[in-house]
């Protein structure tokens, strides 16, 4: 007999006619009408080349075959009931899972310690892991499940298939050493175009803040290109290069480091930092409490 012939909705019947051993009172406990309830009882009972049930006084008594696949048919049910059916549930403080993010560095920096003081409250043995993507790579990371969430400026994710939740919108800044000998507390656009600087390209691609030079046709030297932005601490710190880096990561390196905030002598776009997830995670609980949490916690 081949599986796809079978109806699966003839094992509930059967394990409702096991337990009334009437066709009526089977029918009313699974909100059949009594004709209904009798159709698929005799498409049960060809399917299984047995009468399974049969009259005697003011019952239906189960045959032979009928005890004998009692107890399979209920484990079935049962198991269909409670582990295919049941609506999943997550505790955060009881729950053991490891979840993988993909985040540039300057979001381990920013983000990765208020995450882990979250999960240290309210979810002691769940684990996370980083990864860091080049161009157009975290999309594939997210559709097979690598990663399960994404934080930061992935422009390349505004498509379909993924959600996205919008953290923070950020700017930018000019950071630079505390005894810079040539800019002080303000800079003029041609002292900003005259100085050396320092340019971070994660993976190679230019940022947004790249793009709106090029656009406004403003050319300045780059005397050192990066790939990481926490590179900057040390270099920024110990020679006269000036560096544009998001506000939130140049407050960082002013509280940790003889370093300064200087404003940009132009405005530059924001940079909106989002949450991205892929359709497949939409709807586990487990994602949908990791992803609410994180967005009250850094929004």
């Amino acid at each position: 007999m081949d599986i796809k012939a079978v109806d699966l909705n003839l094992l509930v019947v059967f394990a409702a006619m096991m337990e009334h051993r009437s066709v009526t009172r089977a029918a009313e406990s699974l909100g059949l009408s009594q004709p209904a309830m009798s159709a698929a009882l005799a498409r049960l009972r060809t399917l299984l080349g047995d009468p399974l049930f049969v009259r005697s006084g003011w019952q239906m008594q189960p045959t032979p075959r009928a005890l004998v696949l009692d107890a399979p048919v209920r484990q079935v049910v049962e198991t269909i009931r409670t582990e295919i059916l049941q609506r999943l549930n997550f505790e955060p403080a009881t729950a053991r899972r490891s979840f993988t993010l993909v985040m540039p560095d300057i979001g381990e920096v920013m983000f990765l310690p208020r995450i882990l003081t979250l999960l240290a409250a309210s979810a002691p043995d769940i684990d996370l892991r980083t990864l860091a993507m080049p161009l157009n790579a975290a999309a594939g990371a997210l559709e097979s499940g690598a990663a399960e969430l994404a934080i930061g400026y992935f422009p390349d994710l505004e498509k379909p298939g993924f959600f996205r939740k919008k953290l923070i919108e950020n700017s930018h800044v000019c950071v630079l050493r505390q005894n810079h000998p040539l800019i002080g507390q303000r800079m003029t656009q041609a002292q900003f175009l005259a100085a050396s600087h320092a340019v971070v390209k994660p993976d190679g691609r230019e940022h947004v803040f790249e793009q709106f030079l090029q656009q406004k046709g403003l050319k300045r030297r780059v005397v050192l290109e990066l790939s990481h932005f926490t590179s900057l601490l040390a270099i920024v710190e110990s020679t006269d290069l000036v560096a544009t880096v998001p506000r939130d990561l140049a407050e960082f390196f002013a509280s940790h480091s003889q370093i300064r905030l200087v404003e940009l002598p132009v405005k530059p776009p924001g940079i909106a930092v989002h949450l991205i997830w892929h359709q497949r995670f939409h709807k586990d609980p487990a994602h949908i409490w990791l992803r609410s949490s994180i967005h009250e916690v850094l929004s």
